[in-house]
């Protein structure tokens, strides 16, 4: 099948390659010349496990290539794929315009018969929208549906092509059924919806799992104001089948490209519908509160961080990639400076850190190596749990003084750090 997908993002490139691992002929569009040529050379602009090998496989099997010309990418697809970004108002709505540029610049050139998915994360009634704009400058048939994505940082050429499952989300049976035979070679449930329940769909899946992070969290929390430990606390409750073990995070929250931009989308929906008192409000507010109040219990505790050599380890919202996009760093970093202290900072990905103000900071440092960010600390905070930082030795480097060791991700042993001479704390613990 030939498939055209616009948009050459971390969603576009991945579905670009495992579309094309199946055989298929794909072209991957994007107005961004310089990322097009880099892409054609076998150069993936962001880091994702697996997806450079993927990239040049395709290339090499010439199933693959990229494009800035919409007529060259659509004019022969079967399928057109949209899978550009759809970003946050500062009101948190959803920023819908790359998507009606897009369809507007390709409607000329599609196909009849065509298939127009809309792989982007939007919310109910934007299908409607896309059909009245492509139906404004072309007199073809076109078949419309959403196709959300359910991919996630880190682990999304697996996730993309182990899928648990495909949702289609169309009222037309020639769409639908175009669409069952792409999907096929993918062994998933296809399942065949509204495109409304195909686009909140998207949006519950990811609400619901940055809800359990935000619950973790809130139990985290008042564990670390008595004696409860909140490793015993989700291991008890998991037992419970209803409940789970599974994808309990606490931490400082949840961040990167998609969970806080699809809370604050549906949250700002429901306000729009009249959903005034809804849960999505409280899950931002919360979220975004959390790690200023775990580093004012934790200056407490230390006394101050004034004229304090603070190391911060993990720079990137989670491990296995590099985006820094709401990762914790980008709220306890500006926050440690405030208070006075020097900051150096590791990251295995990052190599300099998104923030301008924080990399022209003259109290802040990155380091290459963990044992130069972590040199004399008065305090080490581990924020993301990247293998190298969590298979670190830290009694190599334990200095000749007091050091406080503050676990956010409850990876290390209390027992392993203490004897290594560190005064160990950790989220959901009470200090």
């Amino acid at each position: 099948m030939k498939v055209a997908i616009i948009g050459t993002g971390f969603v576009g490139v991945t579905s670009c390659v495992v579309y094309a691992s199946f055989g298929n002929q794909v072209i991957g569009l994007d107005v961004d010349q310089s990322k097009v040529e880099s892409l054609n050379k076998g150069k993936v602009p962001f880091y994702e496990p697996k997806l450079t090998e993927l990239l040049k496989t395709g290339l090499n099997e010439g199933n693959l290539k990229f494009t800035t010309t919409y007529e060259e990418a659509i004019s022969e697809a079967d399928v057109v794929i949209v899978a550009v970004g759809t970003p946050s108002a500062s009101d948190g709505a959803i920023d819908l315009s790359y998507i009606a540029n897009s369809v507007a610049q390709a409607a000329p050139f599609l196909k009849e018969g065509a298939v127009l998915a809309i792989k982007s994360t939007v919310l109910p009634g934007t299908l409607a929208q896309v059909k009245k704009i492509v139906g404004n400058l072309t007199d073809k048939k076109i078949h419309y549906a959403s196709l959300p994505e359910f991919l996630k940082e880190g682990t999304a050429v697996d996730d993309t092509l182990y899928p648990d499952r495909i949702v289609i989300g169309t009222e037309n049976k020639t769409a639908f059924a175009i669409l069952e035979e792409l999907h096929r070679p993918f062994q998933a449930p296809i399942l065949s919806v509204k495109p409304e329940s195909a686009q909140l769909t998207k949006y519950a899946s990811n609400n619901y799992l940055a809800l359990r992070i935000v619950y973790a969290n809130v139990l985290a929390e008042i564990c670390e104001k008595t004696d409860a430990d909140i490793d015993e606390v989700i291991e008890a409750m998991g037992y419970e089948k209803r409940i789970g073990k599974h994808y309990w995070y606490p931490g400082l929250g949840y961040g990167g490209s998609c969970f806080p931009k699809d809370v604050k989308a549906l949250a700002h929906f429901c306000h729009d519908k009249k959903i005034v008192d809804n849960l999505f409000s409280f899950m931002t507010q919360f979220n975004t509160n959390r790690p200023i109040q775990v580093l004012k219990r934790l200056e407490k505790v230390m006394g101050s961080f004034a004229k304090k050599k603070i190391a911060v380890l993990g720079l990137s919202f989670k491990p296995n990639t590099d985006d820094q996009r709401e990762s914790p760093a980008l709220a306890v970093i500006p926050a440690l400076l405030e208070a006075g202290a020097q900051v150096s900072a590791f990251d295995p990905m990052v190599k300099k850190i998104a923030d301008a103000k924080i990399a022209n900071h003259s109290h802040y440092k990155q380091e290459m190596e963990i044992e130069g960010a972590v040199k004399d600390a008065d305090l080490i905070i581990i924020l993301i749990e990247w293998p190298q930082i969590i298979g670190f030795d830290f009694a190599k480097v334990k200095a000749n003084k007091p050091q406080f060791f503050f676990d956010t991700r409850g990876q290390f042993s209390l027992k392993k750090i203490q004897d290594a001479g560190y005064l160990y704390l950790r989220v959901g613990r009470q200090f």
